[in-house]
């Protein structure tokens, strides 16, 4: 790889990360005015779209670490928002849940969350969009 490559590289990398800050900044209103953090926004919506499950399979869907979910999960247990029980086909793991408070409050934010997305993603037309699917689909083979 020579130097002019090296830079491209670089620079769209430098790139994405901006774009990819920018897009956190126009849609975390969205779950802000809720009282939410990102990762207990992404708790919610994992568990309301997928149902209750493991949460070796929530870290796994969300890509956060074990260390911070214990310490988010801890919280939204104590706001209510999930509920925990021991799962009856494998005692040692746990299994985490949407609480009917949990529920209403993904339920609020939701929509507030996926209009401030689609508004961000706006500014690029349909077929830009499709493209950039494609084209971020190729990480998937590192």
């Amino acid at each position: 790889m020579n130097q002019l490559d090296q830079e491209r590289a670089r620079k769209a990398m430098i790139v994405f990360r901006k774009a990819q800050r920018t897009i956190d900044q126009q849609v975390s209103n969205s779950y802000k005015n809720h009282g939410i953090t990102p990762t207990q926004f992404n708790v919610l919506e994992v568990l309301y779209n997928k149902g209750q499950m493991k949460i070796c399979h929530l870290i796994s869907k969300i890509f956060a670490t074990s260390g911070n979910m214990t310490v988010v999960l801890r919280n939204m247990e104590k706001n209510g928002w999930i509920y925990r029980q021991v799962d009856p086909q494998d005692r040692r793991a746990s299994l985490i849940g949407l609480t009917p408070q949990g529920e209403s409050l993904i339920k609020k934010a939701l929509p507030e969350h996926l209009e401030a997305v689609y508004q961000t993603m706006s500014i690029l037309s349909p077929q830009e969009q499709d493209d950039l699917i494609t084209l971020l689909k190729n990480f998937k083979k590192l």
